[in-house]
């Protein structure tokens, strides 16, 4: 190992003495016939003996540009280029510190008959609102894949978890030639695709196809990216197979195979394993640990992947997917896009917790639980999107989908509760079978119809869902008292249905106050949501040996109107450098509740509100903007909060509605800036957001001496929250191989809760504070080192003298490494350290390392790889949890070490004039 470093070194500075001849390069650009200055063009300098750009900036309002930096190559070339103009090019020769090319006059296309087409090479050009990036000007590793291209794009970053953002903004939504790609899922198309393929990558605002079709503002806080295919590459096939086997019984399996031809697009998914993976990753490199942090456990037992649901339950899981999406173009002005998923898992877990529960008066009560879950989830789903364009100025979107869930879950627990003499006072367990199916059909249909060339337009909307869900469960319980002795035992069967249908309208009207600028816009939206819920609960006849002695305090049955009507006007003013907006509504609703089991508890409310939403974004350059939002909104209370029933399911925490409620009131501002130097290699972006939340809903709890909890619902004023981040990023270009990248992050968050115990009120105010530090080094394509260090500092306060404040640290440290050499090896290692010093009962450190090593065979058309998951043994998950009237440690199971052999082979036919090539598949 030292002899490799001493080498790695010795490369290193070998390189760093190499000779570099810096350079600034100025000018002015405007058009040949105005004279006006041009914005935006893109200015790049490449060296003349692989066209490899060099450097490269954009020019500001004024025309101006100002290029610098430093190249080991004396023969450079200068492009310039902008949209509807003609490129221009000089020859630039080091040493020349200083160039001053004075006013350059670009002249409108020449190629206006489209005789010969000219490609752009400029690396980034600014068209409107979209940013569009040149792949050909990013250099990655033979075989990536576009989440690998995508984090060589300036102002784009990708997490750990595959994560996007860009300029510190999430993108939701990755398109292939302008369609969805698997329902918009980000990861199967980033981490799927081949970088070879893609011609461009084009950055937006996030929009519907309404909003595109009328060119109204997207949404400022998300991204969309859009992949644009070589034309050459649109037609064959492509796809990869990969298979793998490992100790411990581990296994994982996964294919994907499409087929392009043009406007045609045919892709089909299938995918088996049980290391907690989705299967997507294909078993390489990249994301292949499942439980690394990519996957989001649910309470309902169901676990998804950037939002896309794969079954259920936590532990080690068992997981098969199957998926298929078909796209297409009929005659001119007809879209489709039709996906199909199937996803079943089955999974194990055992958890336990310790809670330390804190009372207003300083007395403490301890919580203990254990238990184990076992799940099995299958989903199917179908979703469709039909584009139908009649003419320039109409436009029908229909969008239907349908989702079938079947579940079965064994549920075990124990609980017990103790003193703050530790003296034993209450104990409980429970085991749970449920049998449940449900049933979703969704259809939105909208119209879209611009009615002048000033911006005038008229859009109408319906969407109805359609829910239908039935369980069956059998539950044993038995709770036990100490200091008033008390024994309840349960053995019940309860059937349930529950079914939802929802009407949601909106039709809006824009008249331009100043054409194609200033605008009024009208709007009306309606929505009904009517539940019907039916639970019919059975306790066990010992006498019969059947269910059917009825419980009536268990069951229900009744039928849930929830009606809101909201007209609402809006200014709307765009410009070039900003665009503001200002909208009001009055807010109408209505809450019916017809409970035909307990006819007294039955209620009509009605709620009127005024709603506000204000936006201001400003773009101070090419390079820089700022946006801001401000947002009223008023929440009626839910059913289960209003309705003045009493809830003793949990025969350890009774809740009781309060029909009292008033609608919660939040006040919400955020703003957001961000700055990228495309030249200097520099991004910087940081936003707030804060609400105030006044008629805040919140529980109000009493405990007695059994330690047995009581529960209602209060309103309370004064609460907010409040959440703030930062980043700024640097990337140096050591020699012409080696770069180095560094970035400080910074996150913050406060809230002040208002909360009821025993009935003190009091309010906390938790703080967190988390510092990230990162670093990458990027040395001639043969290694990549990662390391960011992270620690959260936490803090909760009280106005009360009988609560103690809280402290709380959490650090993580992260190496990740990859290295290819020699040229056909590649080894990559994700190493991670936790250290929690303030848990109880559980290891407060452990160190989480993966490892894999892929050699690249049959013309690098397939590898195999041999990977080490928790190459220490060390893994665990243990967590620290603060709240403001407990703290919790808790653990759980999960995935541990395995070794795995693995076999992936890709395949490509496209760019092959035509040429489809016929693949025999064997498994």
């Amino acid at each position: 190992m030292k002899k490799l470093f001493f080498v790695f070194t010795l490369l290193l500075s070998a390189q760093l003495s190499a000779q570099s001849y810096p350079f600034k390069i100025k000018g002015k650009i405007q058009s040949e016939k105005e004279k006006t200055p041009i914005e935006a063009a893109t200015i790049h300098l490449e060296r003349v003996k692989d066209s490899s750009v060099i450097s490269y900036t954009i020019s500001n309002e004024k025309g101006e540009f100002s290029l610098e930096g430093k190249s080991f190559f004396k023969d450079l070339k200068l492009f310039i280029s902008y949209v509807g103009m003609d490129n221009y090019t000089k020859k630039i020769q080091l040493p020349a510190s200083q160039i001053n090319l004075g006013v350059i006059n670009l002249k409108e296309e020449s190629n206006v008959l489209n005789e010969v087409v000219i490609k752009s090479r400029a690396p980034i050009t600014v068209k409107k609102d979209t940013l569009e990036f040149n792949v050909k000007s990013f250099k990655t590793k033979k075989d990536a894949n576009v989440e690998d291209l995508l984090k060589k794009l300036p102002g784009v970053e990708v997490d750990a978890e595959g994560k996007i953002t860009v300029n510190g903004k999430p993108v939701n939504k990755i398109l292939v030639n302008g369609k969805p790609f698997f329902g918009n899922d980000p990861t199967i198309t980033t981490k799927n695709l081949s970088k070879e393929i893609i011609e461009k990558v084009q950055i937006t605002d996030t929009k519907t196809k309404s909003e595109a079709f009328t060119g109204e503002k997207g949404d400022a806080n998300n991204k969309t990216i859009n992949l644009t295919i070589k034309k050459e590459n649109n037609k064959g096939w492509f796809g990869r197979v990969s298979a793998g086997t490992g100790t411990e019984k581990r296994y994982e399996g996964a294919t994907m195979i499409n087929r392009f031809d043009n406007d045609q697009r045919f892709s089909i998914l299938a995918s088996t394993n049980n290391i907690n993976s989705p299967g997507f990753s294909f078993g390489e490199i990249q994301k292949m640990f499942g439980g690394g942090g990519s996957i989001w456990f649910n309470s309902n037992g169901s676990f998804s992947i950037n939002g896309r649901r794969f079954g259920g339950g936590q532990g080690v899981i068992k997981s098969s997917t199957v998926g298929a999406t078909y796209a297409d173009t009929y005659k001119k002005g007809l879209d489709v896009n039709v996906n199909y998923f199937y996803s079943g898992s089955s999974s194990e877990n055992d958890a336990k917790s310790n809670r330390e529960n804190i009372l207003p008066d300083n007395q403490r009560f301890f919580s203990n639980s254990n238990s184990n879950s076992l799940d099995e989830n299958d989903n199917h789903a179908i979703d469709a999107e039909i584009d139908i364009e009649i003419d320039s100025t109409l436009l029908i979107n229909i969008r239907p989908s349908f989702v079938f869930n079947k579940r079965d879950g064994n549920y075990k627990r124990k609980e017990e509760s103790l003193d703050n003499d530790n003296v034993l006072t209450n104990r409980s367990t429970s085991t749970i079978n449920n049998s449940s199916t449900a049933k979703n059909f969704k259809n939105s249909l909208e119209i879209t119809k611009k009615l002048n060339s000033k911006g005038s337009f008229i859009k109408a909307s319906i969407t109805n869902q359609i829910d239908k869900s039935t369980s069956e469960e059998y539950a044993l319980l038995n709770r036990e008292t100490f200091k008033v002795p008390s024994v309840e035992n349960r053995n019940q069967f309860s059937d349930v249905s529950n079914d939802l249908n929802t009407i949601n309208t909106r039709i809006s009207y824009r008249y331009p106050l100043i054409s194609k600028k200033f605008f009024l816009d009208f709007n009306y939206r309606y929505r009904r949501d009517e539940r019907e819920n039916v639970e019919n609960t059975m306790d066990f006849n010992s006498v019969t040996n059947q269910y059917d002695l009825f419980n009536t305090d268990l069951s229900s049955n009744f039928t849930y109107n929830d009606i809101t009507k909201t007209p609402s006007v809006e200014l709307v003013y765009k410009s070039k450098k900003w665009r503001f907006n200002f909208e009001t509504g009055f807010v109408n609703r209505t809450l019916e509740n017809n409970d035909k089991l307990r006819p007294q508890l039955s209620l009509n409310r009605d709620f009127n509100n005024i709603n506000l939403d204000a936006g201001f974004r400003y773009t101070f350059e090419s390079k820089a903007s700022i946006y801001f939002d401000y947002s009223l909104e008023n929440n009626a209370p839910s059913l289960n909060q209003i309705q003045p029933f009493t809830d003793i399911s949990n025969p350890l925490n009774i809740v009781t509605g309060n029909p009292n409620l008033r609608p919660t009131e939040r006040h919400r501002g955020y703003i957001n800036f961000h700055k990228y130097n495309w030249q200097k290699g520099t991004g910087m972006w940081f936003y707030v957001s804060g609400g105030l939340n006044n008629n805040q809903i919140v529980s109000k709890s009493t405990v007695n001496d059994d330690l047995v909890r009581t529960t209602t619902y209060e309103n309370v004023n004064g609460a907010y929250d409040i959440w703030a981040g930062g980043s700024y990023s640097k990337k140096i270009k050591l020699d012409s191989i080696t770069n180095l990248r560094f970035k400080i992050d910074g996150r913050l968050n406060s809230q002040k809760s208002i909360n009821f115990f025993n009935d003190v009120k009091y309010s906390a105010v938790t703080t967190g504070v988390t510092p990230v530090v990162g670093l990458r080094l990027d040395w001639n394509k043969i290694i990549r080192i990662n390391t960011e260090y992270a620690v959260r500092f936490s803090r909760t306060s009280f106005d009360i003298d009988n609560f103690e404040n809280q402290n709380f640290t959490r650090h993580t440290f992260d190496i990740r490494t990859r290295t290819n050499f020699p040229k056909k090896l590649e080894w990559r290692n994700n190493i991670k350290y936790t250290y929690n010093p303030d848990v109880i009962g559980f290891n407060k450190s452990a160190w989480f390392w993966n490892s894999t090593l892929a050699y690249s065979i049959l013309n690098d058309k397939a590898s195999i790889t041999l990977k080490a998951y928790d190459l220490l043994n060390q893994n665990n998950n243990a967590q620290r949890r603060a709240t403001n009237n407990y703290i919790e440690d808790s653990e759980s199971t999960v995935l541990q070490q395995y070794f795995m052999l693995g076999f992936s082979w890709k395949f490509n036919s496209l760019g092959k004039k035509g040429k489809i090539r016929e693949y025999d598949f064997h498994f």
